[in-house]
């Protein structure tokens, strides 16, 4: 009895999120904790574009489909671009974040130089003039969304771990993500790069 305690104690700790200070707010990055086994949320790095009393929207960041954006919208430009999936609603709909600022009218600030939405058309017209280079701008069928207080409350049952990453992260597209921004949070969160996706097959 007292060694299942032991390894139950060891567990719970291992994966205990300590988000301290760090709230969820526009422009920070949700890491799903190790053993998350959601198709959408597994290893993810989500970053939230919109956080409020009536709920948060967010993008994953690392999860890129082999799928051409002028598959999916057939009057779109030719563009050396990747999409990726944002996450799991409206999955019939293409969202783009940018760093082109107010060039792109009816966008909304995220963060730094990052924005987000705007008028569609004119990215169109404007990535046909050669006026958008890919590492510019970032598009993502589906997003993430949480109605009021979802997100706190999977915060709080250790789903995610709230942080911050530049801005050069989140427009460099990096499978590899997950890893990377677990590997500066300090040994604690480092370790969780070590974890297997599925304990039971070690």
């Amino acid at each position: 009895m007292v060694s299942n305690f032991c390894f139950m104690q060891i567990h719970f700790d291992f994966f205990r999120v300590e988000n301290d200070n760090m709230t969820p707010e526009a422009g920070r990055i949700l890491i799903s904790e190790p053993l998350l086994n959601d198709s959408y949320f597994k290893r993810s790095v989500v970053l939230l574009t919109e956080y409020s009393e009536n709920g948060s929207v967010g993008f994953v960041l690392n999860k890129s489909i082999d799928i051409a954006i002028t598959d999916v919208i057939s009057d779109f430009p030719s563009f050396d671009t990747t999409l990726y999936v944002g996450g799991p609603v409206g999955k019939d709909t293409v969202h783009y974040i940018h760093t082109l600022g107010e060039l792109i009218t009816n966008s909304v600030h995220v963060k730094d130089d990052i924005y987000w939405g705007g008028d569609f058309e004119q990215v169109k017209e404007y990535i046909r003039e050669g006026l958008i280079q890919p590492s510019q701008i970032r598009f993502f069928l589906g997003y993430s969304g949480w109605s009021p207080k979802q997100l706190e409350g999977e915060i709080e049952s250790n789903a995610w771990l709230v942080s911050e990453v530049d801005s050069a992260k989140i427009m460099n597209p990096d499978e590899n993500l997950w890893e990377k921004v677990l590997q500066n949070l300090g040994s604690r969160y480092k370790s969780w790069t070590n974890c297997p996706e599925n304990p039971t097959l070690n």
